[in-house]
């Protein structure tokens, strides 16, 4: 009994709070929020008696919330800007939408005037239809407009109106077309190129895949990156990846020498007292130990080494105007690295870890050129890093 009391108390409590909640949210008149808060707390059991208080608030804030939207889509009207179209749409649509969330709810009684809540409902279908309309004609016209604008921006939002035209009434005339001109025009199109100022040739198989944009993910809504102009399409700019320095050092092969030693058992012995006597046990048999010895190895390594490092700088050129924007550095190296040992002794002399490089050889070192090429996969993700970090509009 003890505990539906108190689970009865914390209902009222959590029921109070979300009265005076919706209660804060009518008088400082956010009507929608106090509408769907009294729908909710309607919802399960409306007819109850604790929940009255959101009946009424239920009907104020209905009266309210409409008066105020037929009062703004009034006045809107009245000011006859073309801008305001889409305000008086969503309007129209939120009227409608508003009676359609209490609907399911009535009829909804006030007990103490023995009436019913009063919701006087309006049929918004001709208003939503002629406003969209109306809308939809205005962006149009006014999308195809924006469209014959130099500035990509200002196309862009054409193509934003033309979007959510077609969102709103599907079909609509050849807004469709419109949207594939206008994400064309809108688009800035990057033309990404190589030039080599160092004294070696550059691999022409690094050159392919450092502009390989397909492996890089980069095109967004509204940036395309050719590595190879395309017809039909004029460039607004240029990435540039000016190779500067190749340093290539020699075949290098390093040996080193080193021993070690461990101390291991090696059997068993008999036990033997201080006189070189065998030590026995109560039943007379000789006490057996650990035998232990040294053994030793002499390790030789040998250590084969090649580097390659590339500098380069990126430049970003607006075609528009043949100016640079923006210069940065690029850097990377690949190190060719191979160790192998051989060994005299024992080999359990040094750590188990060691032992896989008594089974490797030498290997002929790769060339320059494959160096160069080794080197171009750090290149190509710090490119990217450098394009993703620094696009042409932010």
């Amino acid at each position: 009994m003890k505990k539906i009391t108190t689970l009865l108390a914390l209902f009222l409590i959590v029921s109070a709070c979300g009265v005076k909640q919706t209660r804060n949210m009518l008088t400082s008149g956010d009507y929608d929020a106090a509408i769907r808060n009294s729908v909710d707390g309607l919802r399960g059991n409306k007819n109850a008696k604790g929940r009255q208080d959101y009946v009424y608030m239920l009907e104020e804030a209905f009266a309210k919330a409409k008066e105020r939207d037929l009062r703004d889509i009034n006045g809107w009207f009245k000011d006859a800007n073309p801008q305001n179209l889409e305000k008086i749409y969503n309007t129209y649509l939120q009227l409608n939408a508003r009676q359609e969330l209490i609907r399911p709810l009535l009829p909804l009684k006030l007990l103490k005037e023995g009436r019913d809540a009063i919701f006087p409902f309006d049929d918004y279908t001709d208003q939503i239809v002629s406003s969209k309309n109306s809308l939809s004609k205005y962006l149009y016209d006014n999308s195809k407009a924006l469209l014959v604008n130099k500035d990509k921006i200002v196309i862009r939002r054409a193509y934003d109106d033309l979007a959510y035209l077609q969102s709103i009434n599907p079909g609509f005339k050849d807004v469709a077309k419109l949207m594939e001109e206008a994400k064309f025009k809108g688009t800035d199109f990057v033309n990404v190129y190589t030039k080599n100022e160092t004294n070696m040739i550059i691999p022409a198989r690094l050159q392919d895949d450092l502009l390989d944009f397909s492996t890089y993910g980069l095109n967004d809504k509204w940036t395309v990156y050719h590595s190879n102009r395309q017809k039909g399409i004029d460039y607004d700019y240029g990435i540039i990846v000016n190779f500067r320095q190749i340093n290539i050092s020699p075949e290098q092969v390093k040996e080193k020498q080193f021993d070690k030693e461990k101390l291991i058992k090696d059997g068993v012995k008999n036990l033997l007292d201080a006189n070189g006597n065998v030590v026995k046990d109560s039943l007379g048999h000789p006490i057996k130990v650990d035998n232990m010895k040294t053994i030793r190895i002499s390790i030789y390594e040998y250590s084969q080494t090649k580097a390659c490092q590339i500098t380069a700088k990126v430049d970003y050129i607006n075609f528009k105007t043949n100016q640079l924007i923006e210069t940065f550095p690029l850097a990377s190296e690949f190190v060719f690295s191979n160790m192998y040992a051989k060994y005299r002794g024992d080999k359990r002399a040094c750590e188990e870890s060691y032992y896989a490089n008594f089974d490797k050889r030498a290997v002929p070192f790769p060339s320059n050129e494959q160096m160069v090429y080794d080197t171009g996969n750090d290149l190509k993700a710090k490119l990217k890093d450098i394009i993703t970090r620094n696009r042409l509009r932010r």
